[in-house]
């Protein structure tokens, strides 16, 4: 392949739909590409619509240490409980496990690698990869953006937003 035809098809998969970057449905729950911008910031609809990343050590939810669960930014499911987070030191939340059935994967072919996706099962929304350096007892690594995820103490409070 010559240079200018892969800058040229890296250009194209950069600026790709929304549609075509987003996880594959169909999902319980569905919106336009309108309904999510006009629902989320500039920065989650990049994130959770078009498979981006946040800053690392950018998100308030990084150092939450107290109960609770973490719920998709998209549609409010519950996705990982309090009891699964870890301090892995990369500054995204990082999780080993979420609850049942509540996320789903596929691999994520970009950045000339083949990486684990994962994304809300009811909705869609991209939430981060997963990486096999996690710790026992799943050995796996769920490295989540935070501005895809709302955390919700246990006993109450006010809900926080990554």
């Amino acid at each position: 392949m010559h240079r200018r035809t892969f800058i040229t098809a890296l250009g194209a998969a950069a600026t790709a739909p929304a549609a075509l970057l987003a996880a594959d449905g169909p999902y319980e729950v569905s919106m336009s590409e309108a309904e999510w911008r006009e629902m989320l910031t500039d920065l989650e609809y990049k994130v959770m619509r078009q498979m981006g990343t946040e800053r690392a050590f950018s998100s308030r939810l990084n150092d939450i240490e107290r109960p609770g669960q973490y719920h998709c930014k998209g549609c409010d499911q519950a996705l990982y409980p309090s009891r699964t987070k870890f301090e892995s030191g990369t500054g995204w939340p990082s999780f080993w496990a979420p609850f049942a059935e509540a996320v789903q994967t596929k691999p994520d072919r970009s950045l000339f690698t083949t990486r684990t996706e994962v994304h809300c099962d009811r909705c869609g929304s991209h939430l981060g990869h997963i990486f096999d350096d996690g710790p026992e007892p799943t050995g796996k690594r769920h490295c989540l953006n935070g501005v895809s995820l709302v955390f919700y103490p246990q006993g109450g409070g006010n809900p926080i937003s990554g």
